[in-house]
């Protein structure tokens, strides 16, 4: 790595420390920047929306709104099995025209609140032209284990959100 490159490292990856909501999804963890989370609920009825991908489950109603709900499990071609301790996930999404809406995101269960320092986080390594990791923040070792960030901004493509407040 030549030193050109290491303060920007340094200084990514000091701008994403703080606290972090870890859920799993088949089996592996995920970090979610707890700013975003606005609450943690149960599965409810999910009213189906057609013409929407196979990731986006439906749209719920939450005390008088409407929020889409969005399965990562299924978003991240992981196995989508649902259990006791499934559950989902409410978030603050801010579109690219700085519109902030609200989802929900169905994860396989919640683990803790981690708050982590910028020594514990790690660029998200390049694995190739081929496999987009635009939605990643980076790394970190938690406990001896590795724990992706998201960007919960980038995790749902854009279009996907748009057509879905369109919908809601």
């Amino acid at each position: 790595m030549s030193t050109a490159t290491a303060p920007t490292a340094t200084s990514a990856t000091s701008a994403l420390a703080g606290k972090y909501l870890t859920v799993v999804l088949d089996n592996e963890a995920y970090g979610i920047a707890v700013l975003k989370v606005r609450e943690i609920i149960r599965l409810q009825k999910i009213t189906p929306v057609p013409q929407m991908p196979t990731f986006v489950k439906g749209v719920i109603n939450l005390r008088g709104r409407v929020i889409p709900i969005i399965d990562l499990r299924v978003k991240f071609g992981l196995k989508a099995e649902f259990a006791e301790r499934t559950c989902t996930v409410v978030v603050q999404v801010k579109l690219p025209n700085d519109q902030n809406v609200q989802m929900g995101l169905i994860v396989d269960s919640v683990e803790e609140v981690v708050t982590l320092n910028a020594s514990e986080i790690e660029p998200t390594p390049d694995f190739g032209a081929r496999i987009d990791t635009t939605y990643l923040l980076g790394m970190a070792k938690v406990k001896g284990q590795v724990k992706t960030l998201l960007d919960i901004d980038r995790v749902v493509a854009p279009e996907t959100v748009s057509a879905l407040v369109q919908t809601a």
